[in-house]
């Protein structure tokens, strides 16, 4: 028999709010949380808006000193991590530090404080430059901050696999307390990376939308008129427990993860595959993985990026793997509220699949006005629905062709 893993809390900072509660109320209202980049003057750049954690206040988690010592993508994590832990009522003492492990990931890491402090090498000389340059910037130092900050001293790693990042870390958290390794693990991404660098390099890639006098409409998975993806920023940390832990603990558990799967494409660095090869192995994985037939998902919470190849490739996808039943279940992004978060996507989306699952109600994909022939799926356009969901299904693809699916379902 092996082990059951159930999910006890949760913790997203997001475009959307400061909290689980605050974002999900936001994507059940169908609100988006795009707007102008503040972070610096995007004035010179084809994008000019993103999808920003607002009004921050990192002194509300960290003391200055502390706070100096990190990059943003840690900071996030920090405050995520408190309100999951918080959330599933768990205390790490030292009665079980040894068996709650840490798996966080961000796809990119500290890249404002790389910026920060090249221009500090520029114009003041190596000498000048923050010894915490090196331990802020590098991507497993929010698994280490988490670690170090809660006291968390099982398994200690991070995953950087782009935009698939939080879901790899959670099915290999999964994993972990599965086959024994841990008791318990703070699990998901984290991801800071709306910087001049970062949205350059990516609008020379043409990879975002340039519809800069409507953000709020410019995150449009599906739709016909989509023209590219809207960067966003935040965290989503999960804390899963082994089912007989959390249940001799008195938790409470929110839905059980049953199926994990990932794949690679082998195709390209950045463009899927057109017939959908590695997501479909993925999404098979993860049902072998259940035990699960394809007609038992109710909901997918979609990659669905708002990029023209990328939610055609998925649509296709998801009919190869579901057959007739692909017309019967909601295929939805909430990245059309949220933006794309890159390596906290998966965290934020499977936080926001299991509230689908313990209430009852799949978020809309919003801005969904011009049907596209080839994306014909049930996306739940623009309202919030509410119906059973016994089993959730989320999906997260990155460049370089790695894949991830999770499939979360109601404890029993």
């Amino acid at each position: 028999m092996k082990r059951r893993v159930v999910v006890t809390g949760m913790g997203v900072l997001s475009p959307l709010g400061h909290s689980t509660g605050e974002t999900w109320n936001a994507l059940v209202e169908g609100r988006s949380g795009i707007g102008p980049i503040t972070h610096f003057d995007p004035e010179a750049y084809p994008t000019r808006i993103a999808g920003e954690v607002k009004d921050f206040d990192v002194s509300k988690f960290l003391d200055k000193k502390a706070a100096r010592k990190m990059d943003r993508f840690s900071h996030f994590a920090i405050a995520a991590t408190k309100e999951a832990l918080e959330d599933a009522s768990l205390t790490i003492d030292e009665s079980n530090a040894e068996r709650i492990g840490v798996y966080l990931g961000s796809g990119i890491g500290g890249l404002p404080l790389l910026e920060e402090q090249h221009k500090v090498l520029m114009a003041r000389g190596p000498r000048r430059m923050s010894p915490f340059f090196i331990p802020g910037m590098i991507v497993n130092l929010a698994a280490g901050q988490v670690s170090i900050f809660f006291g968390a001293k099982g398994p200690n790693l991070a995953v950087a696999t782009a935009c698939a990042t939080g879901s790899h870390a959670i099915g290999e958290s999964f994993r972990l307390i599965r086959e024994g390794y841990a008791d318990g693990m703070i699990c998901g991404g984290t991801e800071a990376v709306i910087t001049e660098m970062s949205v350059g390099g990516f609008c020379a890639m043409k990879a975002m939308s340039t519809r800069n006098d409507e953000p709020e409409r410019a995150s449009r998975p599906f739709d016909s008129e989509r023209d590219g993806f809207v960067m966003g920023e935040g965290a989503g940390v999960l804390i899963l427990e082994e089912r007989e832990y959390a249940i001799s603990r008195g938790a409470r558990i929110l839905a059980e993860v049953l199926g994990y799967g990932m794949s690679g494409d082998a195709y390209h660095i950045s463009a899927p595959s057109a017939d959908g090869d590695g997501p479909i192995r993925a999404m098979r994985i993860a049902l072998n993985d259940a035990n699960l037939s394809p007609d038992s998902i109710d909901y997918i919470n979609a990659h669905g990026t708002s990029t023209p190849a990328g939610d055609k490739a998925e649509t296709l996808a998801v009919k190869k793997v579901f057959g007739d039943h692909a017309q019967k279940l909601a295929f939805a992004s909430t990245k059309s509220m949220t933006g794309h978060l890159l390596g906290a996507a998966g965290g934020l989306e499977t936080a926001v699949s299991v509230l689908a699952v313990h209430h009852d109600v799949i978020p809309p994909t919003i801005n969904y006005e011009n049907p596209d022939p080839e994306c014909d799926l049930d996306c739940v356009p623009n309202e919030a629905r509410r119906t059973e969901v016994n089993v959730a299904l989320n999906n997260s693809f990155g460049f370089g062709g790695t894949n991830a699916t999770l499939i979360l379902g109601k404890h029993r």
